[in-house]
């Protein structure tokens, strides 16, 4: 795509994007209960647009080279994508359910399954690539520096002649197999030749030989002909892949115009480098003086008309609040003074109005109490209010008045626009002088007092918050002061709670959506989350948050997320796969793990302490518990109490206590027992539960498809994957990995050109395995009902069939 391309999607993205910020504005005000579907059909919809709309900014953000407008488009995209994790709170809060059923949404607004793909920004590992490095080379140092780990033991030592011995028996049994084979074949062309005497053969002249060869050729060709076509004719249709006919040529050219075009990223962003440095000391230099001048006089003239005002002299803003910075916000002296006069009219106005608030307060708290009295709940329905919305706005804003509408032409080779550069450093260094100028004008209003008014300085009180608390924060006391961070990362690198984790890349966590999910859910049943939506889910919990500090710190803050389902399921592999596409440090605190290190209360306290000091020193990390349900066993085994994994369980719920926005530190469990642990503290700890059921139809059929390409198998018409799909029913993506591992050796894989695969071949490995069985699923889902996510969506599931059967109720009697 060309630079002329990308702005032409920019600017159809902004006219999106102000049809979203006009819808809402009308979802901010109440709504009644009974309108709650299309309330959620309306959040449904503006979820999948700014999904689009995220996509999107992710491709312009990456490939667009002026340095200003990038800029301008990575706040967008931060903000857009903490807009999508807003959207998810509230669709959880509306459905009570981690999993949502837009496959109506999809098919209004004619969209397919890969619309729902939840994008994951290209800037997360691309800007964080040097610190990656460093801290792998870190790694790979003191893991070099380690004892190498013999393998002796594994590996028994054997001398000689008994290795002598043992090449020959091998040796002679390899000989022994060919004259085996060879004598076979001879047999076999003995039977043949016995069998064409018996049934009276003749031999054929010239013209009868080449009439039958010719009959064998012409059907042979036939017949490949005719294959051939039909396969064209389904791959038409779309019910055959296409052949992989990829042009080299055409992936190389555009894989070079991408890098191109990062080169150029670069450069570009070196020359606006240096003229930021420039601009900066050319204003200095020209307009630092007057614009000292200009503040000292805005200041002046507020001290004139506040004393002639008010009779006395105001009080000078803290620098906390902003200094005058608040006050003289490109405001004239004219300005400034109608203010103050606006400001003496309202304080007389609030007073009045105190009192009728107060009467209407008192109304309300009345009519609450007459409510909870008779039973009866809130029913209003409403979005809660946004902390990316004005972001959003104020970025369109600047699209708007900054770069909409202007000639490419302007900007050769895409470089960047003085003008706007200068317009926004001024801005910066007229904050810089304010702060100096309020340092001088603070001393020159104390000594306007001491002269004129003959009075100190009064402080500057603050408007008071109502109903507000005082703010405070959980001070963690740091109990390894003394020791640097390479000391701490050696050592949990040496006792193996910090690991490198696997390269996984969130696509390769194979599965299809839900289509019949809207179906279940107008039955009143609550759809089982597909392998696609706990994909989703973990992209939008896990990667998202942890990728950028800027989304972090506004979006709804998760600290903790647990994995339920059965063994096989891809628990672990969702784990890497979030510290993969972000970067991440993987701390491994698992019960296990544990075992033999830093014993009592003190040496827990100071590995947790480590831990999580160390993660959030190196930012974003993933602190892994796997067999999360044993840190709060109901009851701890026998064979486990030398172990005690409940002894970390009070100090990693206060470490999760401290976790603020900005501290990307998340901590992932992971469990197939979830009912052997106590429900209360496991649902304190982890704030968001995902449930993994086994795959359904679609994603196993996903899988089977996935996984044969992946081990470089060409699916053919011979073998019937539909059929393999329904056979691995209840057998999770590591058993259909695994049985396909087991047919696909080297030998079979020689063999596929003359012998296609078919799914008989995979039917004994399958039954050699034992699946997930429906009772132990349904042990899982009622777990899971018990959670308090799904408390709520059985009670709100009573009240529907409750209302449903009152409806039916008064039908029947009218009809009577």
């Amino acid at each position: 795509m060309s630079e002329g391309a990308y702005q032409r999607l920019w600017d159809s993205s902004h006219v999106t994007l102000q049809e979203l910020l006009d819808q809402e504005q009308p979802l901010l005000e109440p709504q009644p209960s009974q309108e709650r579907q299309s309330f959620q059909y309306r959040i449904s919809l503006l979820y999948l647009y700014y999904l689009g709309l995220l996509r999107r900014f992710d491709i312009l953000y990456d490939q667009m080279v002026q340095p200003q407008k990038r800029r301008l488009l990575r706040r967008l995209l931060d903000s857009v994508a903490g807009r999508v994790l807003e959207l998810k709170e509230e669709m959880v809060r509306l459905d009570l359910s981690e999993c949502h059923c837009l496959d109506h949404v999809l098919q209004d607004l004619q969209l397919t399954s890969a619309d729902l793909e939840v994008p994951i920004p290209k800037y997360f590992l691309l800007e964080q690539s040097n610190i990656l490095q460093e801290r792998e080379h870190m790694l790979a140092e003191i893991l070099s520096r380690m004892e190498p780990v013999s393998f002796q033991e594994r590996f028994p030592s054997m001398n000689r002649t008994d290795a002598i011995i043992l090449l020959q028996m091998a040796e002679r049994a390899r000989q022994g197999r060919l004259r085996a084979a060879f004598i076979r074949e001879i047999r076999r062309q003995e039977e043949r030749d016995q069998k064409m005497r018996d049934s009276g053969y003749h031999k054929f002249n010239q013209h009868q030989a080449a009439m039958t060869i010719q009959k064998v050729w012409k059907g042979y060709l036939q017949r490949k002909r005719t294959q051939q076509d039909r396969q064209t004719e389904m791959a038409f249709i779309g019910m055959a892949p296409l052949p992989n006919q990829v042009d080299l040529s055409t992936m190389s050219l555009a894989n070079l115009g991408k890098d191109v075009r990062k080169f150029r990223q670069e450069e570009r962003e070196e020359e606006f480098q240096l003229a930021i440095v420039k601009t900066k000391d050319t204003l200095r230099e020209t307009e630092e003086p007057d614009m000292k001048e200009k503040i000292k006089d805005q200041i002046r003239q507020w001290f004139i008309e506040c004393h002639a005002l008010t009779g006395r002299f105001p009080s000078y803003p803290d620098e906390s609040l902003g200094g005058s910075y608040q006050i003289f916000s490109d405001k004239t002296p004219e300005q400034v003074r109608m203010e103050l006069e606006l400001q003496v009219q309202e304080d007389s106005k609030k007073d009045q109005d105190k009192k009728k608030e107060k009467g209407k307060e008192r109304k309300a708290k009345k009519g609450k109490e007459d409510k909870a009295r008779k039973g009866e709940a809130d029913t209003t329905l409403k979005v809660l209010p946004s902390k990316f919305i004005p972001l959003i706005n104020a970025g369109h804003e600047e699209y708007k008045n900054v770069w909409k509408n202007r000639p490419d032409h302007i900007y050769p080779n895409q470089s960047f626009d003085p003008e706007t550069l200068r317009a926004e450093k001024r801005k910066e260094m007229e904050q810089e002088i304010r702060i100096q100028v309020d340092e001088l004008m603070r001393q020159e209003l104390k000594s306007l007092r001491l002269a004129v008014d003959r009075e100190m300085e009064r402080p500057f009180k603050a408007p008071k918050k109502k109903n507000g608390k005082k703010a405070w924060k959980r001070k963690e006391k740091d109990l390894t002061p003394d020791r640097s961070m390479s000391s701490l990362f050696e050592e949990l690198v040496i006792f193996g709670f910090l690991k490198k984790s696997k390269t996984v890349a969130l696509k390769d966590y194979i599965g299809d959506c839900l289509y019949l999910g809207s179906t279940l859910s107008l039955a009143n049943k609550l759809p089982m989350p597909s392998l696609f939506d706990i994909r989703q889910n973990v992209a939008l919990y896990g990667v998202l948050r942890l990728g950028s500090p800027d989304i972090h710190s506004l979006a709804p803050l998760i600290r903790s997320i647990l994995l339920v389902g059965p063994p096989g399921m891809g628990k672990k592999m969702l784990v890497n796969a979030v510290c993969t596409e972000t970067g991440a440090n993987l701390f491994d605190l698992s019960p296990a793990n544990l075992l033999g290190k830093y014993p009592g209360k003190t040496g827990v306290q100071m590995i947790v302490h480590i831990i999580f000091k160390v993660a959030r020193l190196l930012q974003p990390s993933v602190i892994w518990i796997g067999d999360a349900e044993k840190n709060f066993y109901k009851k701890v085994p026998k064979e486990e109490k030398q172990m005690d994994p409940k002894r970390i369980k009070k100090d990693l719920t206060k470490a999760l206590r401290l976790l603020n926005p900005g501290d990307r530190v998340m901590l992932i469990g992971t469990t197939n027992q979830p009912q052997l642990a106590e429900m209360r503290g496991l649902c304190r700890t982890y704030e968001r539960i995902l449930f993994m059921p086994r795959p359904d139809y679609a994603s196993r059929y996903v899988l089977w498809k996935h996984m044969l390409l992946a081990e470089r198998v060409q699916v053919t018409q011979s073998l019937d994957i539909s059929a393999l799909a329904k056979v691995s029913d209840g057998y999770t993506p590591g058993d259909i990995l695994q049985a396909i591992r087991l047919v696909l050796t080297e030998r079979r894989i020689l063999q596929l050109p003359k012998r296609p695969l078919v799914a008989s071949e995979f039917l004994g490995h399958l039954a050699k395995m034992e699946p997930v069985h429906r009772e132990e699923e349904e042990s899982l889902k009622d777990w899971y009902y018990k959670t308090p996510l799904g408390k709520k969506w059985m009670e709100f599931s009573k009240d529907q069939d409750a209302a449903e059967e009152a409806k039916l109720a008064k039908e029947k009697k009218k009809r009577k």
